[in-house]
């Protein structure tokens, strides 16, 4: 099936009658059945593309791809090279009596811890685009064929006119042709925990921030009061949350303080053991022709020997292993206050934060609220008479008649005002 992307376009500028006549569709009746998938083969489902995901082998060699391992990977070949020639100058070969091959495996086995622990906190990260999956709306009313149908999100096409209820989830991009006490948390896209309120009659002059938008709605954010109608303008990618998913499958990795210093250091230390090789060869090459001894062998193969210990020694095996054990406790901090770190690195780069700029306290808290008190027939009750109070007492009366005069719904995910939520959840403690 070939899928057409919309082009972005500023609706918030496009008055209904001008969105309408744009996408060919009818408010009262919505588009036929026969319509609607022709718009579907075009414009393919209105799910969210995702690169496929690496493979954890993938990620495993990734994490070798860094100076400091391509140093540990040298010091090894040259280490192994140098214990398999001096025990052929023994006269035997045995791998497992090479004398240095307990350098080699601790070497190895840094190099593979490094690599295992760096695996494990990216894949456990690797739910980013996954979540904002889970956002989507899984059903959604439109109209079709002139009555009110219960569709799953994944098959709203542009022209869709979706019917918007308190406690449902938007399922595409809408601009809206109605609203009535219409409110939507859109806290996923702007960090804003306030809802915002919705206008669909207002009509801008000029394209305004995401922000501000009062007569659009957008995919994945929850209605939490009122209701509404609106025309489906953009489905999949071409939604806001879309856009957010493509930035985080595009996103170019850059390197954090501590991997520009660890590279940097590389680069030194493997600037410093050529120079170390050269200088001591130069040296030894030196005293070998002053003491007259070109022509034997030995001496030279002795002096290439003794410049290659010298750069193996120059070489801090430790220093991956301690780099990648102190961030890994510094992940594992993270955890405890829930926090994913996707790569390692980043650790040190949160840890160099020392303010954190926020326009106001809203932005950071979970924008829920719990009822601690409550007051019947002159008397109040603190939370822990809720536990003791049954149903059929005044504050067991005062719950059942405040959830069922509520559209708050808490069974299948917390939908609806804050405050209405509050009052559901104290209710279901009876």
């Amino acid at each position: 099936m070939e899928e057409t992307k919309l082009n972005k376009a500023v609706h918030e500028t496009k008055t209904i009658e001008q969105t309408v006549s744009e996408l060919n569709t009818d408010l009262d009746n919505g588009l036929s059945s026969e319509e609607a998938k022709a718009r579907l083969a075009k414009y393919g489902e209105n799910k969210l593309e995702e690169k496929k995901k690496k493979s954890w082998i993938r990620i495993f060699f990734e994490q070798m791809n860094n100076p400091m391992i391509f140093v540990l990977f040298g010091a090894v070949a040259i280490t192994i090279g140098v214990s398999i020639y001096e025990t052929i100058q023994h006269g035997s070969f045995d791998f497992l009596n090479v004398g240095d091959w307990p350098d080699v495996v601790i070497i190895l086995a840094v190099v593979v811890l490094n690599s295992i622990i760096g695996t494990v906190q990216e894949i456990k990260a690797q739910t980013s685009l996954d979540a904002l999956k889970k956002l989507s709306s899984p059903e959604s009313n439109v109209l079709r064929d002139g009555k009110v149908a219960r569709v799953k999100s994944s098959e709203l096409v542009p022209g869709d006119v979706v019917i918007i209820e308190e406690g449902d989830t938007i399922g595409a991009d809408l601009r809206l042709v109605k609203a009535v006490n219409l409110q939507i948390n859109e806290s996923s896209l702007t960090g804003e925990s306030v809802p915002v309120q919705k206008d669909a009659e207002i009509t801008f002059s000029s394209e305004v921030g995401i922000g501000d938008r009062t007569n659009l709605a957008y995919m994945s954010t929850p209605v939490t009061k009122g209701r509404g109608k609106g025309v489906v303008v953009a489905t999949a990618m071409s939604t806001e949350i879309g856009s957010i998913a493509q930035a985080l499958d595009e996103e170019e990795s850059e390197e954090t303080p501590l991997q520009k210093v660890l590279s940097k250091l590389s680069k030194i230390l493997g600037l410093l053991t050529l120079g170390i090789v050269v200088l001591t060869l130069i040296v030894d090459v030196i005293w070998i022709l002053v003491r007259g001894s070109g022509s034997d062998i030995e001496a030279w193969i002795e002096a290439v020997l003794g410049a290659i210990a010298l750069a193996v020694a120059a070489i801090p095996e430790g220093l991956a292993a301690v780099v990648t054990i102190v961030l890994s406790i510094g992940v594992q901090r993270m955890v405890k206050v829930n926090t994913v770190v996707k790569k390692l690195p980043s650790v040190e780069t949160l840890g160099s934060v020392s303010i954190v700029c926020s326009d106001k306290t809203g932005t950071l808290t979970q924008n829920k609220m719990t009822v601690v008190e409550a007051y019947t027939l002159g008397k109040f009750h603190v939370r822990e008479d809720f536990i003791e109070a049954n149903k059929g007492s005044d504050l067991g009366l005062l719950a059942k008649g405040m959830s069922l005069c509520s559209n708050a719904t808490v069974d299948e995910g917390l939908y609806g005002d804050p405050t209405e939520i509050a009052l559901v959840v104290m209710a279901n403690e009876f």
